[in-house]
């Protein structure tokens, strides 16, 4: 035992001047070690379908692991077991934000191996109905990604916008995420009157809500400070990995499917790109913020082309359900709709893929016949798989708090990576 007023041996003193210049004179004698941190899938901000196993160096990522495998739905496998028009309602749940895109990719895909073309009116529709979902999806990423931030106000902005446009989805089609709203061949219905003049009026008041999220977050110095440099992608690396959509045009790729392979009508309208440079977090939020822009841009084109009225269904009816009035007073419309419903539609032996361009990148399916109304296989492309992928290279070197705004950025939806 020490002698009285005599500084224990086992203790070592640390003057006054080193500590106020900011040495840490413990640090050499110290042991230390990582921290491995479990960050969901019960985490506000993991939303309940992911988790990432991070080591930490005190706040800073020194590695993580992503497990995306908490929603099994087996879309892909389930597909085997429906004809091909009951599939669509399993696509509307890949990205239940923005389903239409889905719907539309999907009957792309079949309709492209099997040879149909569909009437000219079906196809601004169907460009009409995408825009809107492209314009909610972004509004979700946007206003989610600030209220994770704290930034609750311009979440609200955005949900309140978001809701005026689902609220007339489903007067298009009696429901707001689970459409199932297009057909192989067509469309299940036709606009219903009005439709057109009363989106235009909602397109304004969208408009005013975007203008206000512009407000408070585009230049809000706490929102622009967590958001620059931060999450950085590289051009080589977005090509790397594959990555598409806003998160590929952040790093300055003018990459567009409606742009570079255009489809439908996509070559006759009028809208610009919108291309990020520095491939951050702040990049790909004015991407995104701009795309709505530019989304309302097209609807606008688009409505002046569905001014006059027209079929909207192939008139073959061994892929089209035939008329209800046809079915119940002749015998051909009675046989078309009882094979369709009960065999499925007979697509040719072969495969082909379909891609469109879906709110957070290039969406595709590849479809497989076997020749009978059930598909052999399909496999779908869905671009948060991609850019999953590419995560953990953003977040290592970065801090714990980084990991919310950048896994936000990705507008990560799990049924897009559903296998």
């Amino acid at each position: 035992m020490s002698a009285p007023n005599q500084i224990d041996p086992r203790f070592k003193v640390v003057s006054r001047t080193a500590a106020t210049q900011g040495t840490d004179a413990f640090n050499d004698e110290m042991d230390t070690e990582n921290m491995v941190l479990q960050m969901g899938p019960a985490h506000p901000t993991m939303h309940g379908v992911v988790q990432m196993t991070v080591t930490l160096d005190g706040e800073t990522v020194k590695d993580v692991d992503v497990e995306i495998g908490y929603m099994h739905r087996a879309f892909e496998k389930m597909t085997e077991l429906m004809t091909w028009g009951q599939v669509l309602p399993y696509t509307d749940r890949l990205n239940y934000i923005s389903p239409l895109l889905n719907n539309v990719g999907y009957v792309m895909a079949v309709e492209k191996l099997i040879g149909l073309d569909v009437p000219p009116r079906c196809k601004w529709i169907r460009m009409l109905i995408g825009e809107m979902s492209r314009i909610t999806d972004h509004l979700t990423c946007v206003g989610a990604g600030a209220m994770e931030l704290a930034a609750f106000t311009p979440f609200l902005f955005a949900v309140k916008a978001r809701e005026f446009i689902f609220r007339h989805v489903e007067k298009l089609c009696g429901a707001r995420l689970t459409t199932s709203y297009t057909r192989v061949g067509g469309l299940m219905a036709d606009l219903p009157p009005n439709y057109c003049e009363e989106l235009l009026e909602i397109l304004a008041k969208v408009e005013h809500e975007v203008v206000e999220v512009d407000k408070l977050l585009t230049r809000n110095r706490i929102f622009v400070d967590r958001l620059i440099g931060v999450g950085k992608l590289s051009q080589a690396d977005a090509l790397q990995w594959g990555v598409t959509g806003p998160f590929l045009r952040s790093t300055g790729i003018d990459y567009d499917v409606r742009k570079d392979a255009p489809y439908m009508f996509y070559d006759q309208v009028d809208f610009d790109v919108p291309i990020g440079s520095h491939g951050d977090n702040y990049d790909r939020y004015l991407c995104r913020l701009e795309e709505i822009k530019q989304s309302a841009r097209l609807i606008r084109q688009i409505v002046k082309h569905l001014e006059e009225p027209g079929p909207i269904n192939a008139p073959d009816w061994r892929y089209v359900l035939p008329p209800k009035q046809e079915v119940y007073n002749s015998i051909e419309g009675m046989m078309g709709h009882f094979k369709i419903i009960m065999e499925g539609i007979p697509v040719p032996p072969g495969e082909a893929y379909g891609y469109t361009e879906a709110a957070n990148g290039e969406l595709g399916f590849h479809v497989i016949s076997s020749g009978d109304g059930h598909p052999w296989r399909i496999r779908c492309r869905g671009p948060c798989f991609t850019i999953m992928q590419a995560l953990p290279g953003l977040l290592i070197g970065g801090m714990i708090a980084d990991i919310v705004p950048t896994f936000d950025s990705v507008n990560m939806i799990a049924g897009e990576m559903d296998r």
